[in-house]
């Protein structure tokens, strides 16, 4: 199986592979022209599975996890790129949702 790991050995990882290659890291723009096009191919897959329009017979198979993923990959080329560091900003980001949105929606009750 899979082994688990952190945000910041993923941005290791991501980083050591991407280094290997003489072009490195895309420039921002770039990189957000490829998470934009990943997020519509996200978008086409989950339309496919829960909206109206089904797939083409000969449209290749992929996945949610698939898009997904590949999504992950071009934000921490993106985090990389830029020296961010992605578990810092998990945690500034989920600091504000607590405090932003503490009554905002209806909690459960447990029973």
């Amino acid at each position: 199986m899979f082994e688990h790991k952190t945000l910041s050995e993923i941005q290791t990882e991501v980083d050591q592979y991407i280094q290997q290659f003489e072009e490195g890291y895309f420039q921002p723009l770039s990189a957000l022209a490829r998470l934009t096009e990943e997020v519509g191919e996200l978008a086409r897959e989950i339309n496919h599975r829960y909206g109206e329009k089904p797939k083409k017979p000969t449209e290749k198979e992929n996945t949610i996890e698939n898009e997904l993923g590949d999504l992950l990959f071009i934000l921490v080329c993106i985090a990389n790129s830029l020296q961010i560091d992605l578990e810092q900003a998990y945690h500034m980001v989920m600091k504000k949702y607590r405090v932003r949105d503490a009554e905002r929606w209806t909690r459960k009750t447990t029973k």
